[in-house]
Protein backbone atom coordinates (compact mmCIF):
# COMPACT_ATOMS: atom_id res chain seq x y z
CA UNK A 1 0.00 0.00 0.00
CA UNK A 2 2.77 2.40 0.89
CA UNK A 3 4.14 1.76 -2.84
CA UNK A 4 0.85 2.53 -4.34
CA UNK A 5 0.39 5.40 -2.11
CA UNK A 6 4.27 6.73 -3.66
CA UNK A 7 3.42 5.83 -7.04
CA UNK A 8 -0.03 7.93 -6.63
CA UNK A 9 1.92 10.83 -5.13
CA UNK A 10 5.03 11.09 -7.85
CA UNK A 11 1.80 10.70 -10.38
CA UNK A 12 0.22 13.65 -9.03
CA UNK A 13 3.65 15.82 -8.71
CA UNK A 14 4.06 14.74 -12.30
CA UNK A 15 0.96 15.89 -12.98
CA UNK A 16 1.09 19.09 -11.05
CA UNK A 17 4.75 19.88 -12.62
CA UNK A 18 3.48 19.09 -16.45
CA UNK A 19 0.90 21.92 -15.83
CA UNK A 20 2.83 24.57 -14.36
CA UNK A 21 5.16 24.32 -17.59
CA UNK A 22 1.98 24.64 -19.79
CA UNK A 23 0.59 27.35 -17.69
CA UNK A 24 -0.18 30.65 -18.72
CA UNK A 25 1.50 33.18 -16.90
CA UNK A 26 3.25 36.64 -16.44
CA UNK A 27 6.58 34.57 -16.86
CA UNK A 28 5.23 32.52 -20.37
CA UNK A 29 3.99 35.27 -21.67
CA UNK A 30 7.57 37.50 -21.20
CA UNK A 31 8.62 34.45 -22.56
CA UNK A 32 6.54 34.22 -25.06
CA UNK A 33 6.75 38.03 -26.46
CA UNK A 34 10.55 37.34 -27.70
CA UNK A 35 10.45 34.00 -28.88
CA UNK A 36 10.92 34.48 -32.58
CA UNK A 37 10.52 30.65 -33.20
CA UNK A 38 6.94 30.59 -31.19
CA UNK A 39 5.07 33.03 -33.61
CA UNK A 40 5.74 31.01 -36.92
CA UNK A 41 3.85 28.31 -35.08
CA UNK A 42 0.21 28.35 -34.81
CA UNK A 43 -0.46 28.80 -30.60
CA UNK A 44 -0.69 25.81 -28.75
CA UNK A 45 -2.29 27.65 -26.16
CA UNK A 46 -5.19 28.41 -29.20
CA UNK A 47 -6.71 31.82 -28.28
CA UNK A 48 -8.46 34.51 -30.37
CA UNK A 49 -7.66 38.24 -30.54
CA UNK A 50 -10.55 40.34 -29.46
CA UNK A 51 -10.37 44.33 -28.48
CA UNK A 52 -12.71 46.33 -26.33
CA UNK A 53 -12.68 49.94 -27.78
CA UNK A 54 -14.88 52.80 -28.06
CA UNK A 55 -16.25 52.49 -31.27
CA UNK A 56 -18.69 54.41 -31.93
CA UNK A 57 -21.94 51.98 -31.54
CA UNK A 58 -24.04 53.46 -34.10
CA UNK A 59 -21.56 50.93 -36.60
CA UNK A 60 -23.81 48.11 -36.40
CA UNK A 61 -23.70 46.73 -40.23
CA UNK A 62 -21.82 47.49 -43.25
CA UNK A 63 -25.28 47.91 -45.14
CA UNK A 64 -26.28 50.95 -43.18
CA UNK A 65 -23.37 53.41 -44.88
CA UNK A 66 -24.59 56.39 -42.51
CA UNK A 67 -23.93 54.37 -39.26
CA UNK A 68 -20.81 52.25 -40.54
CA UNK A 69 -18.97 55.23 -41.00
CA UNK A 70 -20.18 57.62 -38.57
CA UNK A 71 -17.01 58.98 -36.58
CA UNK A 72 -18.13 59.53 -33.03
CA UNK A 73 -15.89 57.02 -32.02
CA UNK A 74 -15.28 58.38 -27.91
CA UNK A 75 -17.22 59.61 -25.09
CA UNK A 76 -18.27 63.00 -24.02
CA UNK A 77 -21.32 64.08 -22.54
CA UNK A 78 -24.36 62.19 -21.77
CA UNK A 79 -25.45 61.18 -25.42
CA UNK A 80 -22.39 59.05 -26.36
CA UNK A 81 -22.09 55.56 -24.64
CA UNK A 82 -19.50 53.97 -26.54
CA UNK A 83 -18.59 51.79 -23.68
CA UNK A 84 -20.32 48.82 -22.02
CA UNK A 85 -22.39 50.18 -19.02
CA UNK A 86 -22.25 52.43 -16.13
CA UNK A 87 -22.54 50.34 -12.83
CA UNK A 88 -22.27 51.29 -8.91
CA UNK A 89 -20.11 50.12 -6.53
CA UNK A 90 -20.23 51.20 -3.04
CA UNK A 91 -21.56 54.11 -3.65
CA UNK A 92 -19.43 55.51 -6.49
CA UNK A 93 -20.08 55.21 -10.14
CA UNK A 94 -17.75 53.19 -12.69
CA UNK A 95 -17.98 53.02 -16.66
CA UNK A 96 -17.45 49.41 -17.65
CA UNK A 97 -15.13 49.66 -20.86
CA UNK A 98 -14.21 46.05 -21.05
CA UNK A 99 -15.81 42.51 -19.70
CA UNK A 100 -14.27 38.75 -20.33
CA UNK A 101 -14.99 35.83 -19.17
CA UNK A 102 -12.64 32.71 -19.32
CA UNK A 103 -9.26 32.20 -19.37
CA UNK A 104 -7.67 35.27 -21.12
CA UNK A 105 -4.58 38.37 -21.24
CA UNK A 106 -4.57 41.57 -21.75
CA UNK A 107 -2.09 42.08 -24.21
CA UNK A 108 -2.17 45.50 -25.31
CA UNK A 109 -3.10 48.87 -24.09
CA UNK A 110 -3.61 52.10 -25.52
CA UNK A 111 -5.01 55.26 -23.76
CA UNK A 112 -5.04 58.99 -25.51
CA UNK A 113 -4.20 62.37 -23.48
CA UNK A 114 -7.71 63.85 -23.01
CA UNK A 115 -6.56 66.90 -24.65
CA UNK A 116 -3.53 67.63 -27.71
CA UNK A 117 -1.74 70.29 -26.32
CA UNK A 118 -2.15 69.12 -22.57
CA UNK A 119 -0.18 65.57 -21.42
CA UNK A 120 -2.09 63.23 -19.46
CA UNK A 121 -5.57 62.63 -18.08
CA UNK A 122 -7.43 62.92 -14.86
CA UNK A 123 -9.24 59.46 -15.27
CA UNK A 124 -8.59 56.95 -12.55
CA UNK A 125 -9.29 53.04 -13.89
CA UNK A 126 -9.21 49.63 -12.00
CA UNK A 127 -8.82 46.05 -13.41
CA UNK A 128 -10.49 43.61 -11.64
CA UNK A 129 -9.96 39.76 -12.46
CA UNK A 130 -11.31 36.13 -11.84
CA UNK A 131 -14.76 38.58 -9.98
CA UNK A 132 -12.57 39.62 -7.20
CA UNK A 133 -13.93 42.34 -5.91
CA UNK A 134 -10.77 44.51 -5.09
CA UNK A 135 -8.94 45.61 -8.11
CA UNK A 136 -5.42 44.05 -9.07
CA UNK A 137 -4.83 47.71 -10.27
CA UNK A 138 -5.96 50.57 -10.24
CA UNK A 139 -4.11 54.06 -11.44
CA UNK A 140 -4.29 56.83 -14.03
CA UNK A 141 -5.57 55.84 -17.35
CA UNK A 142 -2.84 57.44 -19.38
CA UNK A 143 0.25 57.33 -16.44
CA UNK A 144 -0.34 53.35 -15.42
CA UNK A 145 0.68 52.38 -19.26
CA UNK A 146 3.38 54.88 -20.42
CA UNK A 147 6.25 53.83 -19.01
CA UNK A 148 6.02 56.22 -15.62
CA UNK A 149 3.91 53.72 -13.60
CA UNK A 150 4.41 50.72 -12.73
CA UNK A 151 5.01 48.70 -15.92
CA UNK A 152 8.53 49.92 -17.24
CA UNK A 153 9.83 50.99 -20.66
CA UNK A 154 9.55 49.64 -23.17
CA UNK A 155 7.11 47.66 -22.68
CA UNK A 156 4.80 50.54 -21.59
CA UNK A 157 6.06 53.67 -23.06
CA UNK A 158 4.73 57.09 -23.54
CA UNK A 159 4.10 57.03 -27.50
CA UNK A 160 2.47 60.24 -29.21
CA UNK A 161 -0.04 61.80 -27.15
CA UNK A 162 -0.71 58.68 -26.00
CA UNK A 163 0.53 55.87 -23.16
CA UNK A 164 0.38 52.84 -24.75
CA UNK A 165 1.53 48.90 -22.83
CA UNK A 166 2.03 45.46 -24.21
CA UNK A 167 2.91 44.20 -20.74
CA UNK A 168 0.72 40.93 -20.74
CA UNK A 169 -2.02 40.47 -17.72
CA UNK A 170 -3.38 36.97 -17.54
CA UNK A 171 -6.48 35.75 -16.14
CA UNK A 172 -7.97 32.62 -15.34
CA UNK A 173 -11.45 33.12 -14.77
CA UNK A 174 -12.66 36.47 -16.16
CA UNK A 175 -11.29 40.80 -16.33
CA UNK A 176 -13.36 43.81 -15.76
CA UNK A 177 -12.22 47.14 -16.61
CA UNK A 178 -13.68 49.85 -15.43
CA UNK A 179 -13.17 54.21 -15.09
CA UNK A 180 -14.22 56.33 -12.02
CA UNK A 181 -15.43 58.89 -14.34
CA UNK A 182 -16.59 58.95 -18.29
CA UNK A 183 -14.09 57.42 -20.52
CA UNK A 184 -12.91 59.40 -23.39
CA UNK A 185 -11.23 57.47 -26.14
CA UNK A 186 -9.72 53.44 -25.11
CA UNK A 187 -8.38 50.71 -26.36
CA UNK A 188 -7.80 46.91 -24.38
CA UNK A 189 -6.25 43.94 -27.10
CA UNK A 190 -6.99 41.23 -24.93
CA UNK A 191 -5.95 37.24 -25.93
CA UNK A 192 -9.56 34.70 -25.55
CA UNK A 193 -7.99 31.05 -24.74
CA UNK A 194 -9.70 27.98 -25.68
CA UNK A 195 -12.26 27.08 -22.48
CA UNK A 196 -9.86 24.71 -20.09
CA UNK A 197 -6.57 26.51 -20.51
CA UNK A 198 -4.25 26.77 -17.56
CA UNK A 199 -3.60 30.41 -16.88
CA UNK A 200 -1.93 31.90 -13.54
CA UNK A 201 -3.74 35.00 -13.06
CA UNK A 202 -2.36 38.41 -12.46
CA UNK A 203 -0.86 39.12 -8.89
CA UNK A 204 1.59 42.23 -7.90
CA UNK A 205 3.31 39.42 -5.80
CA UNK A 206 4.11 37.43 -9.17
CA UNK A 207 4.45 40.78 -10.82
CA UNK A 208 7.76 41.66 -8.68
CA UNK A 209 8.83 38.23 -8.63
CA UNK A 210 9.31 38.11 -12.17
CA UNK A 211 11.28 41.66 -12.54
CA UNK A 212 14.61 39.95 -13.10
CA UNK A 213 13.19 38.50 -16.53
CA UNK A 214 11.52 41.64 -17.22
CA UNK A 215 14.02 43.26 -17.10
CA UNK A 216 16.19 40.59 -19.71
CA UNK A 217 13.15 40.77 -21.72
CA UNK A 218 12.87 44.70 -21.88
CA UNK A 219 16.97 44.98 -22.79
CA UNK A 220 16.01 42.22 -25.63
CA UNK A 221 13.72 44.03 -27.39
CA UNK A 222 15.87 47.27 -27.15
CA UNK A 223 18.63 45.88 -28.82
CA UNK A 224 17.39 43.20 -31.03
CA UNK A 225 20.32 41.47 -33.07
CA UNK A 226 20.98 40.34 -36.53
CA UNK A 227 21.88 36.45 -35.89
CA UNK A 228 25.87 35.44 -36.80
CA UNK A 229 24.77 31.43 -36.77
CA UNK A 230 23.68 29.39 -39.22
CA UNK A 231 24.70 28.90 -42.86
CA UNK A 232 25.63 32.74 -44.61
CA UNK A 233 24.31 32.68 -48.56
CA UNK A 234 24.57 36.23 -49.94
CA UNK A 235 25.51 38.34 -53.30
CA UNK A 236 26.29 41.18 -54.40
CA UNK A 237 25.67 42.34 -57.86
CA UNK A 238 24.38 45.09 -60.27
CA UNK A 239 20.74 44.39 -61.15
CA UNK A 240 19.62 45.74 -64.37
CA UNK A 241 16.06 47.06 -65.22
CA UNK A 242 13.38 44.86 -65.33
CA UNK A 243 16.03 41.75 -64.26
CA UNK A 244 16.35 40.26 -60.91
CA UNK A 245 19.22 38.49 -58.82
CA UNK A 246 18.42 35.46 -56.49
CA UNK A 247 19.89 33.64 -53.81
CA UNK A 248 19.00 29.66 -53.24
CA UNK A 249 19.06 28.51 -49.44
CA UNK A 250 20.11 25.13 -48.33
CA UNK A 251 18.25 21.75 -49.03
CA UNK A 252 16.64 20.84 -46.53
CA UNK A 253 14.75 21.79 -43.27
CA UNK A 254 16.06 25.01 -42.16
CA UNK A 255 14.58 28.88 -41.38
CA UNK A 256 16.38 32.03 -42.80
CA UNK A 257 16.76 33.66 -39.60
CA UNK A 258 18.10 37.05 -40.48
CA UNK A 259 17.76 38.52 -43.90
CA UNK A 260 20.10 41.70 -44.92
CA UNK A 261 19.66 44.24 -47.18
CA UNK A 262 21.02 47.41 -48.71
CA UNK A 263 21.07 49.05 -52.33
CA UNK A 264 23.84 50.96 -53.65
CA UNK A 265 21.71 54.37 -53.38
CA UNK A 266 18.81 55.81 -52.33
CA UNK A 267 19.14 59.88 -53.94
CA UNK A 268 15.30 58.12 -56.39
CA UNK A 269 12.86 57.62 -52.96
CA UNK A 270 10.90 55.84 -55.52
CA UNK A 271 13.98 52.84 -55.39
CA UNK A 272 12.04 51.26 -52.46
CA UNK A 273 8.94 51.09 -53.95
CA UNK A 274 10.58 49.96 -57.47
CA UNK A 275 13.07 47.58 -55.65
CA UNK A 276 10.68 44.07 -55.06
CA UNK A 277 11.59 41.22 -52.68
CA UNK A 278 10.33 37.63 -54.32
CA UNK A 279 10.75 34.66 -51.71
CA UNK A 280 9.58 30.82 -52.54
CA UNK A 281 9.55 28.21 -49.92
CA UNK A 282 9.33 24.44 -50.27
CA UNK A 283 8.64 25.42 -54.27
CA UNK A 284 5.41 28.45 -53.52
CA UNK A 285 5.71 31.67 -53.76
CA UNK A 286 4.89 33.59 -50.35
CA UNK A 287 6.63 37.01 -50.83
CA UNK A 288 6.06 39.31 -52.94
CA UNK A 289 6.49 42.98 -51.61
CA UNK A 290 8.03 46.45 -52.39
CA UNK A 291 11.21 46.65 -49.52
CA UNK A 292 9.91 49.84 -48.43
CA UNK A 293 7.01 47.78 -47.76
CA UNK A 294 8.40 45.04 -46.38
CA UNK A 295 11.15 46.66 -44.04
CA UNK A 296 8.54 49.40 -43.18
CA UNK A 297 10.62 52.40 -44.37
CA UNK A 298 8.04 53.61 -47.26
CA UNK A 299 8.88 55.91 -50.37
CA UNK A 300 12.58 56.32 -49.76
CA UNK A 301 14.88 56.47 -46.68
CA UNK A 302 13.31 56.64 -43.27
CA UNK A 303 15.46 55.14 -40.90
CA UNK A 304 14.01 52.88 -38.06
CA UNK A 305 14.34 50.36 -35.68
CA UNK A 306 11.99 47.64 -34.65
CA UNK A 307 12.01 44.03 -33.05
CA UNK A 308 11.09 42.63 -36.46
CA UNK A 309 12.78 45.17 -38.82
CA UNK A 310 15.33 47.49 -38.59
CA UNK A 311 16.20 50.13 -41.60
CA UNK A 312 19.91 52.21 -40.59
CA UNK A 313 20.45 55.53 -42.25
CA UNK A 314 23.41 53.94 -44.04
CA UNK A 315 20.87 52.07 -46.11
CA UNK A 316 21.24 48.93 -44.44
CA UNK A 317 17.70 46.98 -44.22
CA UNK A 318 17.70 44.14 -41.55
CA UNK A 319 14.45 41.57 -41.11
CA UNK A 320 14.25 38.94 -38.58
CA UNK A 321 11.16 36.90 -38.67
CA UNK A 322 11.78 33.32 -38.42
CA UNK A 323 11.11 31.71 -41.82
CA UNK A 324 10.80 27.89 -41.96
CA UNK A 325 10.62 25.72 -45.12
CA UNK A 326 11.17 21.69 -45.29
CA UNK A 327 13.27 21.17 -48.51
CA UNK A 328 14.24 24.40 -50.52
CA UNK A 329 13.61 28.02 -50.75
CA UNK A 330 14.92 31.13 -52.84
CA UNK A 331 14.86 34.49 -52.55
CA UNK A 332 15.12 37.25 -55.52
CA UNK A 333 15.39 40.77 -56.01
CA UNK A 334 13.06 42.57 -59.00
CA UNK A 335 14.39 45.76 -60.29
CA UNK A 336 11.25 46.83 -61.80
CA UNK A 337 13.12 50.37 -62.08
CA UNK A 338 14.22 52.62 -64.66
CA UNK A 339 17.84 52.32 -63.94
CA UNK A 340 20.12 49.27 -62.36
CA UNK A 341 20.60 48.79 -58.95
CA UNK A 342 23.40 47.32 -56.97
CA UNK A 343 22.01 45.26 -54.71
CA UNK A 344 23.94 43.52 -51.89
CA UNK A 345 21.84 40.32 -50.20
CA UNK A 346 22.65 38.33 -47.18
CA UNK A 347 20.79 35.94 -45.51
CA UNK A 348 21.51 33.56 -42.34
CA UNK A 349 20.00 29.95 -42.33
CA UNK A 350 19.82 27.96 -39.42
CA UNK A 351 18.18 25.21 -37.69
CA UNK A 352 14.51 24.88 -37.95
CA UNK A 353 12.33 21.73 -36.46
CA UNK A 354 8.95 21.47 -38.60
CA UNK A 355 6.23 20.17 -36.56
CA UNK A 356 2.44 20.28 -37.44
CA UNK A 357 1.72 23.64 -36.09
CA UNK A 358 4.68 25.32 -38.34
CA UNK A 359 3.62 28.00 -40.36
CA UNK A 360 5.17 29.50 -43.72
CA UNK A 361 5.66 33.28 -43.88
CA UNK A 362 3.98 35.22 -46.12
CA UNK A 363 4.10 39.23 -47.16
CA UNK A 364 2.13 40.82 -49.53
CA UNK A 365 1.55 44.18 -50.88
CA UNK A 366 -1.38 46.50 -51.94
CA UNK A 367 -1.29 50.18 -53.53
CA UNK A 368 -4.40 51.96 -55.12
CA UNK A 369 -3.85 55.78 -56.44
CA UNK A 370 -6.22 57.84 -56.56
CA UNK A 371 -8.20 56.54 -52.82
CA UNK A 372 -11.42 59.12 -53.44
CA UNK A 373 -12.10 59.76 -49.78
CA UNK A 374 -16.19 60.57 -50.63
CA UNK A 375 -18.02 58.25 -50.22
CA UNK A 376 -16.98 57.14 -46.98
CA UNK A 377 -15.03 53.61 -47.66
CA UNK A 378 -13.19 50.27 -46.09
CA UNK A 379 -10.42 49.72 -48.08
CA UNK A 380 -9.02 46.39 -47.56
CA UNK A 381 -5.47 45.32 -46.29
CA UNK A 382 -5.71 41.52 -47.21
CA UNK A 383 -8.28 38.77 -46.41
CA UNK A 384 -7.14 35.84 -46.26
CA UNK A 385 -8.49 31.42 -46.28
CA UNK A 386 -7.12 29.07 -44.08
CA UNK A 387 -5.26 28.37 -41.18
CA UNK A 388 -2.73 31.37 -40.03
CA UNK A 389 -1.44 33.99 -37.76
CA UNK A 390 -1.54 38.02 -38.76
CA UNK A 391 1.85 39.40 -37.39
CA UNK A 392 2.05 43.12 -39.09
CA UNK A 393 1.66 45.77 -41.49
CA UNK A 394 3.18 48.58 -43.09
CA UNK A 395 1.27 51.92 -44.09
CA UNK A 396 2.34 54.02 -46.30
CA UNK A 397 -0.38 56.94 -47.66
CA UNK A 398 -0.09 60.36 -49.66
CA UNK A 399 -1.93 63.30 -48.07
CA UNK A 400 -2.81 66.01 -50.77
CA UNK A 401 -4.23 68.28 -48.05
CA UNK A 402 -2.40 69.85 -44.82
CA UNK A 403 -5.68 68.76 -42.79
CA UNK A 404 -5.61 65.56 -40.94
CA UNK A 405 -5.90 62.06 -42.86
CA UNK A 406 -6.53 59.23 -40.54
CA UNK A 407 -9.62 59.25 -38.75
CA UNK A 408 -10.58 55.64 -40.23
CA UNK A 409 -11.10 52.57 -37.95
CA UNK A 410 -9.82 49.18 -38.53
CA UNK A 411 -12.13 46.64 -38.65
CA UNK A 412 -11.15 42.90 -38.52
CA UNK A 413 -13.33 39.96 -38.86
CA UNK A 414 -11.93 36.68 -37.89
CA UNK A 415 -13.26 33.02 -39.01
CA UNK A 416 -16.25 34.14 -41.02
CA UNK A 417 -17.96 36.52 -37.50
CA UNK A 418 -20.80 38.19 -38.27
CA UNK A 419 -18.85 41.47 -36.39
CA UNK A 420 -15.40 42.09 -36.21
CA UNK A 421 -13.18 40.69 -33.41
CA UNK A 422 -11.40 44.22 -33.67
CA UNK A 423 -13.10 47.87 -34.20
CA UNK A 424 -10.73 50.75 -33.63
CA UNK A 425 -10.93 53.97 -33.27
CA UNK A 426 -8.55 55.42 -35.56
CA UNK A 427 -5.80 54.70 -38.40
CA UNK A 428 -3.23 56.33 -35.73
CA UNK A 429 -4.88 54.07 -32.97
CA UNK A 430 -4.09 51.34 -34.88
CA UNK A 431 -0.59 52.28 -35.08
CA UNK A 432 -0.56 53.13 -31.50
CA UNK A 433 -0.15 57.28 -31.29
CA UNK A 434 -3.36 59.51 -31.11
CA UNK A 435 -4.33 63.51 -32.09
CA UNK A 436 -2.92 62.30 -35.67
CA UNK A 437 -3.56 65.93 -36.84
CA UNK A 438 -0.65 67.10 -34.51
CA UNK A 439 1.38 64.30 -34.29
CA UNK A 440 3.38 64.16 -37.60
CA UNK A 441 6.70 63.72 -35.88
CA UNK A 442 9.13 60.36 -35.97
CA UNK A 443 8.73 57.83 -33.41
CA UNK A 444 9.94 54.21 -32.69
CA UNK A 445 9.07 51.61 -30.91
CA UNK A 446 9.93 47.82 -30.91
CA UNK A 447 6.39 47.26 -32.26
CA UNK A 448 5.30 49.79 -33.84
CA UNK A 449 6.63 53.09 -35.34
CA UNK A 450 6.10 56.31 -37.42
CA UNK A 451 9.21 56.38 -39.72
CA UNK A 452 7.91 59.81 -41.87
CA UNK A 453 5.36 62.23 -41.32
CA UNK A 454 4.72 65.17 -43.43
CA UNK A 455 8.55 66.32 -43.74
CA UNK A 456 10.57 64.63 -40.63
CA UNK A 457 11.69 61.56 -39.98
CA UNK A 458 14.41 60.34 -37.61
CA UNK A 459 17.08 62.52 -39.51
CA UNK A 460 15.03 65.16 -39.69
CA UNK A 461 12.90 65.54 -36.05
CA UNK A 462 10.24 68.17 -35.98
CA UNK A 463 10.77 70.90 -33.37
CA UNK A 464 7.08 73.08 -33.98
CA UNK A 465 3.93 72.38 -33.26
CA UNK A 466 2.51 72.73 -36.42
CA UNK A 467 -0.24 69.98 -38.16
CA UNK A 468 0.46 70.13 -41.66
CA UNK A 469 -0.25 66.08 -42.36
CA UNK A 470 0.30 66.52 -46.31
CA UNK A 471 2.74 64.60 -48.13
CA UNK A 472 4.27 60.87 -47.25
CA UNK A 473 3.57 59.29 -43.62
CA UNK A 474 4.34 55.62 -43.37
CA UNK A 475 3.00 53.92 -40.48
CA UNK A 476 4.27 50.59 -38.49
CA UNK A 477 2.90 47.97 -36.85
CA UNK A 478 5.11 44.13 -36.13
CA UNK A 479 2.77 41.70 -33.53
CA UNK A 480 3.87 39.41 -31.04
CA UNK A 481 1.26 38.79 -28.02
CA UNK A 482 -1.30 40.50 -30.30
CA UNK A 483 -0.72 37.80 -33.03
CA UNK A 484 -4.23 37.35 -34.73
CA UNK A 485 -4.66 33.74 -34.94
CA UNK A 486 -7.48 32.42 -37.49
CA UNK A 487 -8.93 29.28 -38.66
CA UNK A 488 -10.51 29.53 -41.68
CA UNK A 489 -10.24 33.14 -42.54
CA UNK A 490 -9.28 36.91 -41.82
CA UNK A 491 -10.40 40.15 -43.48
CA UNK A 492 -8.70 43.40 -42.43
CA UNK A 493 -10.15 46.66 -43.72
CA UNK A 494 -8.80 50.36 -42.96
CA UNK A 495 -11.94 52.62 -43.14
CA UNK A 496 -10.59 55.68 -45.19
CA UNK A 497 -11.64 58.81 -43.46
CA UNK A 498 -10.00 61.92 -44.30
CA UNK A 499 -11.94 65.30 -42.99
CA UNK A 500 -11.30 66.73 -46.17
CA UNK A 501 -12.81 65.22 -50.06
CA UNK A 502 -9.68 64.39 -51.93
CA UNK A 503 -7.95 61.92 -53.76
CA UNK A 504 -5.24 59.76 -51.53
CA UNK A 505 -2.81 57.35 -52.31
CA UNK A 506 -2.40 53.98 -50.58
CA UNK A 507 0.47 51.39 -50.14
CA UNK A 508 0.29 48.58 -47.34
CA UNK A 509 2.75 45.71 -46.77
CA UNK A 510 1.37 42.71 -44.64
CA UNK A 511 3.09 39.92 -43.09
CA UNK A 512 1.64 36.42 -41.85
CA UNK A 513 2.03 33.37 -41.25
CA UNK A 514 0.20 30.36 -42.80
CA UNK A 515 -0.20 26.79 -44.14
CA UNK A 516 0.70 25.82 -47.55
CA UNK A 517 -2.92 25.88 -48.78
CA UNK A 518 -3.89 29.20 -46.77
CA UNK A 519 -4.55 32.10 -49.68
CA UNK A 520 -5.25 35.41 -50.24
CA UNK A 521 -6.73 38.21 -52.21
CA UNK A 522 -2.76 39.51 -52.90
CA UNK A 523 -1.10 38.68 -56.07
CA UNK A 524 1.94 40.10 -57.68
CA UNK A 525 1.15 44.01 -58.83
CA UNK A 526 4.87 45.19 -61.20
CA UNK A 527 2.56 48.11 -62.63
CA UNK A 528 1.42 49.39 -59.43
CA UNK A 529 4.24 49.32 -57.65
CA UNK A 530 5.56 52.17 -60.36
CA UNK A 531 2.12 54.22 -59.58
CA UNK A 532 3.93 56.37 -57.28
CA UNK A 533 1.41 59.15 -55.81
CA UNK A 534 2.58 62.32 -56.75
CA UNK A 535 3.16 64.83 -54.01
CA UNK A 536 1.05 67.80 -53.71
CA UNK A 537 2.48 70.95 -55.43
CA UNK A 538 4.68 73.04 -53.52
CA UNK A 539 5.39 70.32 -51.34
CA UNK A 540 8.58 71.20 -49.59
CA UNK A 541 11.54 68.43 -49.84
CA UNK A 542 12.89 68.26 -46.88
CA UNK A 543 13.26 64.80 -46.06
CA UNK A 544 17.13 64.35 -45.36
CA UNK A 545 18.83 60.89 -46.89
CA UNK A 546 22.11 59.13 -47.19
CA UNK A 547 23.22 59.61 -50.74
CA UNK A 548 26.09 57.80 -50.29
CA UNK A 549 27.46 55.44 -52.39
Amino acid sequence: MKIKKFFCLLALGVSVLMSAQGQVSIESLLTEMVNRDAISRFPQNNFRLKQASSYNRASKTPKDTVGWFTNNDFNKGEKSINFIRIEENKGEKEWVMMEDSGPGAIVRVWSPWLDQLKPGSDIIIRIYLDGNPKPVLEGNMISLFDGTGIFPYPFAHQSLRSGVSFFPIPYAKSCKITALKQPFFFQYTYKKYNQGTAVKTFTMKDFNNAKPLIEKIGKELLNPQNTKEGKKVAIKESVKTNKEASISLPTGEGAVRSLVLKLGDYKNPAVTRSVVLKMEFDGQQTVWTPIGDFFGTGIGLNPVQGWNQTVDADGTMSCRWVMPYKKSGKITVVNLGKESVDVQLEARVGAYKWDAQTLYFNAAWRGQYPVPTRPFSDWNYVSLKGRGVYVGDALTIMNPVAKWWGEGDEKIWVDGEDFPSLFGTGTEDYYAYSWGGRSTEFYEHPFHAQPRSYVYNKLNPKTTNEKNTSGYSTETRTRALDGMPFESSLVLDMEVWSGTKCDMGYGVGMYWYGDVNTTSNRTPDPKGVLVIPPLPEGFPHTIKMNDKK
